[in-house]
């Protein structure tokens, strides 16, 4: 049976909960992976001595809004939801410089915790997560060619598919992450 590998180039992180995330960075980099990174979390790497393009030097577009819109840009959705063997996705992804994204790692903003410990409705709408979500969504939409983490018990077995697969993930493990992933946004829309 084939395993249908896709390999792991380029990541995107972008997570809330930084538990853990600049141990998997230190692994992803030491295995050649271009690592792009947001806000706190490119902080923390670099910080950390860790490899890492901040998001805004990759869409070539500044955080604007008070952090409200980084990643909803299409050089971030155009490189997890292009399809890596369709001719006039990679002749368009060219065109508008759009470079692969392969794997995303994102945990979303704490808006379940946050509503559970106030009532105040700016901080809830402040705790609103839209990029994180739609990046999630795009990733999982593309699970054929993307592999997306969403939750940090998933970085170990991460690391192992790398490890096992010269950096490249199986289609059943993109099929059980989008799965997870979906379901987590599902339970964050509803909250």
């Amino acid at each position: 049976m084939a395993l249908n590998l896709q390999n792991i180039t380029r990541c995107l992180i972008s997570v809330s909960d930084k538990t853990g995330i600049v141990e998997l960075a230190e692994f992803l980099s030491q295995r050649n992976i271009e690592i792009i990174s947001t806000g706190g979390t490119f902080k923390l790497l670099q910080q950390n001595h860790i490899k890492v393009t901040e998001i805004s030097e990759f869409t070539e577009f500044p955080e604007i809004m008070d952090g409200r819109v980084k990643t909803l840009h299409p050089k971030v959705h155009g490189g997890l939801l292009a399809i890596k063997d369709n001719a006039l996705h990679n002749q368009q992804a060219e065109q508008n410089n759009i470079k692969n994204i392969d794997l995303l790692i994102v945990n979303l903003y704490p808006f379940i915790e946050t509503v559970a410990k106030t009532n105040d409705s700016a901080e809830i709408i402040e705790n609103i997560d839209i990029g994180g979500p739609a990046m999630v969504r795009s990733a999982s939409k593309n699970f054929y060619y993307k592999t997306v983490i969403t939750e940090i018990e998933q970085y170990q077995a991460l690391k192992n598919q790398l490890l096992e697969n010269q950096n490249s993930t199986t289609l059943d493990f993109r099929i059980e992450l989008a799965s997870k992933a979906f379901n987590n946004i599902a339970k964050y829309d509803i909250a």
